[in-house]
């Protein structure tokens, strides 16, 4: 039955989805534009108003995806994982192209950005032709044909900057990701952020730059420029708007967001003034098109904010020698996450406004009351926390003072598809070594079900020096369980020539680990987690219906319904007014019910709970297990020779690949990836291994 269920939920968001894709092909045509006008005309005397009409038809079918969405999720997450051979898409999901200047892209990511360019190529080809053919001249201002054509372009522009925009916000939504229905973690989705945001601000700069050239050749800049319209576009409006996207672009290239993380950090929470502005030139009939995004993005915004009070505390840490930190905070016996998955944190006593993510290193199975991350001290956030953590102790208790931390998450994929593969092959590159550990001790945790796990697993961990070999303390109890050993591990230190140690000697010599635990006197909030799926599903329903309510009553009583036409003299600004009015209302509505529920769940009492402590097993307690793990000084690991060597010794067909760490290591590994899946299929070697290919990151 739940099958059947999902099945028919999943056939819904497709046709939901097919009908909101289709309105986007159909709206540049002239067909469009007489059944829209015809439609207007009659909601304009109905109850529903123009306004709600436009949210009806525009808005509201991505936030009925993202409202069936929710109980598809929670449905399916229900659902046992299950090894599966390969699919004829697994070829799409592997990387296609790997390039330094564009990064890896699979056959699914081509695919896409291909129909989106298509989509854009022909929305501006129905749109311009149309208005060739028209060929209006200027009230205000005569312009020769070339001058028309030019002005023309540079006004199409502003419509392919507006599908940008609609779709811009999507990818960055975390709670309420409607991308999780396609698989997609968080970090993974957010470079299709910045290639929507990219796009946008070409299109935006073509639109306001061409229209700037038109007026400095006939010399309106001055009458132009300055105008607030009573109706029609507000050119102040888009001026500022224009700006303040440069302003956000330029801050959040890498150049800037890497060295200057607080600059791209502060700017980017311009975008409230930018989208304010945008509706203020474009109109609310142009922004509902990119009200969903804008919509779901404020919810999550303050679903978020909700879920990160009140704060809770660091319960104890741990200080590597490779200048690498474990936190580890309470977590409600309850919350379960998958493995891979990241939590964003903030330390008030830091910073009040920065959040930062960090991939959880623990599981929750092995972890009932306790939530891990590792953190590696480089930048000036982490090394002002490795500073707080080498600060003096209590001198009465012998500790440090508490230090309180607020969080959001854990963000990650509903369900553990690393399991469906017959054998995984882990690369990971330094601090890159982070997603594994929860990979390994869920693994490790679910020895006693062998028929869902992988029969082989290989990790290959490259470091610069041999002191990086501790951040595998976590799992290195399971590593050397001779009896239970089920991880091949490979280690190559690439900045140390010493060839005669042996892994079990540098494990001796780097289990130096410094344990920190913190004066707690007084009763501090665990880790909950979000909210559960139905919930949220119900929660949107319910500002969705507020909005749609408050905006009907808005227009009937401000705009009468006798001046409701095409034709009407209401200000714009007037209109978009009303818009923003009865959004407000609806968030301050969803958020009085979110804080409600979330007290409430906070009320209930969590049994108390103690840490114990994660002693690594001493090497000498299982030599037996050394025989198969290498370590390597003075080289890097030749990928090519790795996976053939991986591919000869596995018995399944279906190898998951994942690699986290440099960008370089990424891409040497998605070509090898690429190479040898494709040589073995033109060759005829069915019975090896096709290697699936993941990346994923251990922070954003």
């Amino acid at each position: 039955m739940t099958k059947i269920l999902s099945l028919l939920l999943k056939l819904l968001i497709v046709l939901i989805f097919a009908g909101w894709v289709s309105l986007w092909l159909l709206k540049p045509t002239q067909l469009w534009t007489k059944s829209w006008k015809i439609a207007e005309n009659k909601a304009s005397t109905s109850l529903l108003t123009q306004a709600g009409l436009n949210f009806a038809v525009y808005t509201f079918p991505v936030i009925a995806i993202a409202i069936v969405g929710f109980v598809y999720l929670e449905l399916k997450q229900k659902e046992p994982t299950s090894r599966k051979g390969q699919s004829p898409l697994s070829v799409l999901a592997n990387p296609l192209v790997v390039n330094k200047y564009i990064g890896i892209l699979s056959g699914f990511e081509i695919l896409a950005v291909s129909l989106f360019i298509i989509f854009l190529a022909w929305t501006f080809f129905v749109r311009i032709s149309s208005d060739f053919k028209k060929m209006v001249p200027m009230k205000s201002f005569t312009l020769s044909v070339s001058q028309y054509k030019l002005f023309r372009v540079a006004t199409r522009c502003g419509l392919l900057a507006e599908a940008c925009l609609a779709l811009l916000l999507l990818p960055i939504l975390r709670g309420m990701s409607i991308f999780r229905l396609l698989g997609i973690q968080f970090e993974a989705s957010v470079r299709y952020h910045v290639w929507l945001g990219t796009a946008m601000i070409l299109f935006a700069t073509l639109h306001g730059g061409g229209t700037y050239l038109i007026w400095g050749i006939k010399h309106h800049i001055g009458n132009e420029m300055w105008k607030w319209q009573n109706t029609g576009r507000i050119y102040l409006a888009g001026e500022i708007t224009l700006i303040i996207g440069l302003v956000i672009w330029i801050t959040s290239l890498p150049q800037i967001r890497r060295k200057r993380f607080e600059i791209f950090y502060y700017t980017h929470h311009l975008y409230i003034v930018f989208l304010l502005f945008f509706l203020f030139h474009a109109g609310d009939r142009h922004f509902y098109m990119v009200f969903p995004g804008v919509f779901l993005f404020c919810l999550d915004k303050i679903l978020r904010t909700i879920q990160s009070r009140p704060e809770t505390y660091i319960f104890s840490a741990r200080i590597f020698p490779s200048k690498a930190i474990e936190l580890t905070l309470p977590k409600d016996p309850s919350l379960k996450y998958t493995p891979t998955s990241v939590i964003f944190i903030k330390i008030p006593r830091i910073s009040n406004f920065q959040w930062h993510p960090f991939s959880i290193t623990s599981s929750s199975k092995v972890d009932k009351h306790t939530i891990s991350i590792l953190i590696k001290a480089e930048g000036w956030w982490t090394s002002t926390l490795c500073n707080m953590l080498h600060s003096k102790p209590d001198s009465e208790t012998g500790e440090l003072r508490l230090i309180q931390v607020a969080t959001e998450g854990p963000y990650g994929p509903l369900s553990m598809d690393f399991l469906r593969y017959d054998s995984l092959l882990l690369v990971a590159g330094g601090i890159g070594v982070t997603p594994f550990l929860s990979i390994l001790q869920e693994i490790a945790s679910t020895r006693s079900n062998k028929n869902v796990l992988p029969l082989k697993i290989q990790l290959v961990y490259t470091i610069k020096d041999s002191q990086g070999i501790c951040l595998l303390d976590p799992v290195l109890p399971h590593v050397f369980d001779a009896e239970q050993c089920y991880l091949q591990l490979k280690v190559f230190v690439t900045r140390e020539h010493q060839s005669n140690r042996s892994l079990h000697e540098v494990l001796n010599e780097v289990s130096n680990i410094q344990n920190i635990h913190f004066a707690n006197k007084r009763p501090g909030y665990a880790v909950y987690g979000l909210a559960n799926l139905p919930w949220m599903s119900v929660l949107l329903l319910l500002a969705s219906v507020v909005f749609l309510a408050f905006l009907i009553i808005f227009n009937h009583v401000v705009i009468k319904p006798d001046k409701k036409s095409s034709e009407q003299k209401t200000a714009t600004s007037i209109v978009d007014i009303l818009l923003v009015c009865s959004f407000a209302l609806a968030l301050i509505s969803s958020t009085l019910v979110a804080t409600i529920w979330r007290w409430k769940r906070l009320r209930e009492e969590i049994p108390p709970f103690s840490e114990k402590e994660r002693k690594a097993m001493k090497p000498t307690e299982a030599d037996r297990g050394f025989d198969q793990h290498e370590i390597h000084y003075g080289a890097r690991p030749n990928f090519k020779d790795t996976f053939s060597q991986f591919a000869n010794e596995s018995k399944g067909s279906n190898v998951g690949v994942f690699v986290c760490g440099p960008e370089t290591m990424k891409e040497s590994v998605a070509t090898t990836c690429q190479l040898l899946s494709n040589s073995f299929q033109s060759g005829g070697r069915d019975h090896k291994p096709f290697f699936s290919f993941h990346s994923l990151n251990f922070t954003l």
